[in-house]
C-alpha cells in the first residue's frame, strides 16, 4: 500500500496539481494517500516505498503537504518550509529519516512554517526511535524552541508521550521547566492532559517546580483540577511546594475550576484539604460554591455546603445569587435544595433589580417557576 499511494503521489497528474491550491478539493484517493502513505510505510517498509518515499521528497511543494497537516496533525499550511524530514519525523519512518540524514538532503535543526524542528514533530508525534536517531546526530539541538517557544519536551508531555519524555530527559541540554510564551512548562501541559505517567517522569527527574504558575496564574494543580483528571490532583497534592488554594490572575482556584466542571472526585480530595477555603471569591465575586449552582452540579454542591465556610447566598460582584444562577439555568433540583437552606433569600435582587422568579421565567423554566412560587418563598419582581 505504501508504495501504491507514493507512486500516485509521484505521478504526473498530481504533480501537476498546484500544492497552494486548498485540500479541501474533492480527491478522495489523493486525500488518502497523502495521509496515509506514512502509516503503512512505518508498518512495513520495502526498498522500493523508500526509493518512491525519497523521490517524493526531492521536491515537496507538494498538494500532499496540505492534506497530511490539516487533517492528520490539525494545523494549517501557513507557508512552505515542511521538508521532507519533517514529515518522514512526523509519520516516525525511521528508515526513511537515515537514508535522509546520509545524504545530507536536509538540517536536523532546520525550521518548518511553525518554527517547529524535525525533533520536535517526532517528540509530538511520540516516535520513539526517530527521536533516538535524531538526537545521535552531533549537530542535534534538543531544547530548541518553536516560534511560541514550545520544546520538544514540551510537545512529549502535552500529548502523554512517557517513553519520548524519558529520552530526552537523558539529555543534559534539555530543561524539565524550560517554559513556552505563555509560561507554560512541561509539567503543566502534562498535568493539562492528565497525563500521570509523564507527571511522575518529571517529578522524579529533580529541577521541577510542581506549583509553578504560568502567565495566567494557572498552575499544573489548576490545569489538572479543571479538567477533573484525578489521578493527576493526587499526585501533585503529594508535593509540598504545592498550594492547593493558590488562585490564579483571575482569582480562581483549583476548587473553583472543579466545581465549575462538576468533578465530584477532584473537590472531595480538594475538600480533604484544611487549607482551601470553599467561599474564596474571584476577581468576579464568584466562590467556588457559587459555580455548582451556576453549573447545575448537585452533587458537588451537596459536598460545598458540608462546609461550613461556604455561603449558599452569597452573591457575585453583579449581585447574582446561587439561586438567581441555578433559576436561570432551570436546574430544578439544585433550586429545591437552595430553597431549604434558611440563609438563601428567594426575594434576592440583583444589581439589575432582578430576581430569581424572573429570570426563570424570563428564561422560559416553567418547573422553576413552580417551585419558587409555589414554595411560597418568592414572590415576582
Amino acid at each position: 500500500m505504501a508504495e501504491i499511494c507514493l507512486s500516485y503521489l509521484n505521478s504526473e497528474q498530481v504533480r501537476a496539481i498546484s500544492a497552494n491550491i486548498s485540500p479541501v478539493i474533492l480527491i478522495p484517493f489523493l486525500e488518502y494517500c497523502s495521509v496515509y502513505w506514512g502509516t503503512h510505510a512505518k508498518k512495513d517498509l520495502s526498498d522500493d516505498a523508500r526509493s518512491l518515499a525519497l523521490e517524493l521528497f526531492q521536491d515537496y511543494d507538494h498538494i500532499s503537504t496540505g492534506f497530511l497537516l490539516e487533517r492528520v496533525e490539525r494545523v494549517p499550511r501557513l507557508d512552505t518550509g515542511f521538508s521532507g524530514m519533517h514529515c518522514a519525523s512526523s509519520f516516525g519512518i525511521v528508515e526513511v529519516v537515515a537514508t535522509l540524514l546520509e545524504r545530507g538532503c536536509c538540517g536536523i535543526n532546520e525550521r518548518d512554517f511553525l518554527g517547529y524542528i524535525p525533533l520536535a514533530w517526532a517528540a509530538r508525534n511520540g516516535h520513539e526511535g526517530v527521536v533516538r536517531i535524531l538526537l545521535r546526530q552531533e549537530e542535534a539541538s534538543p531544547d530548541k524552541p518553536d516560534d511560541y517557544g514550545q520544546t520538544p519536551l514540551s510537545f512529549a508531555a502535552q500529548n502523554g508521550h512517557e517513553g519520548v519524555v524519558k529520552i530526552l530527559l537523558g539529555c543534559e541540554e534539555v530543561s524539565p521547566e524550560k517554559p513556552e510564551s505563555c509560561g507554560q512548562t512541561p509539567l503543566s501541559y502534562a498535568a493539562c492532559g492528565g497525563h500521570e505517567g509523564v507527571v511522575t517522569v518529571l517529578l522524579e527527574r529533580g529541577g521541577v517546580n510542581p506549583g509553578k504558575p504560568d502567565n495566567c496564574g494557572q498552575t499544573p494543580l489548576s490545569y489538572a483540577a479543571r479538567s477533573g483528571y484525578e489521578g493527576v490532583v493526587r499526585i501533585l497534592l503529594g508535593q509540598e511546594e504545592v498550594n492547593p488554594d493558590k488562585p490564579s490572575s483571575g482569582g480562581q482556584t483549583p476548587l473553583s475550576h472543579s466545581a465549575c466542571g462538576g468533578h465530584e472526585g477532584v473537590v472531595t480530595m480538594l475538600l480533604g484539604r484544611g487549607e482551601v477555603n470553599p467561599d474564596k471569591p474571584d476577581n468576579d465575586g464568584r466562590t467556588p460554591f457559587l459555580h455548582a449552582p451556576r453549573r447545575g452540579h448537585m452533587e458537588v454542591m451537596k459536598m460545598l455546603l458540608g462546609r461550613e465556610e461556604a455561603n449558599p447566598d452569597k452573591p457575585d460582584n453583579c449581585g447574582l445569587s446561587p439561586l438567581s444562577y441555578a433559576a436561570c439555568g432551570g436546574h430544578e433540583g439544585v433550586v429545591t435544595i437552595l430553597l431549604g437552606r434558611e440563609e438563601v433569600k428567594p426575594d434576592r435582587l440583583d444589581n439589575d433589580d432582578l430576581s430569581p422568579l424572573l429570570y426563570a421565567a424570563w428564561r422560559g423554566h416553567g418547573g422553576v417557576v413552580g417551585i419558587l412560587s409555589e414554595g411560597g418563598r418568592s414572590t415576582p419582581t
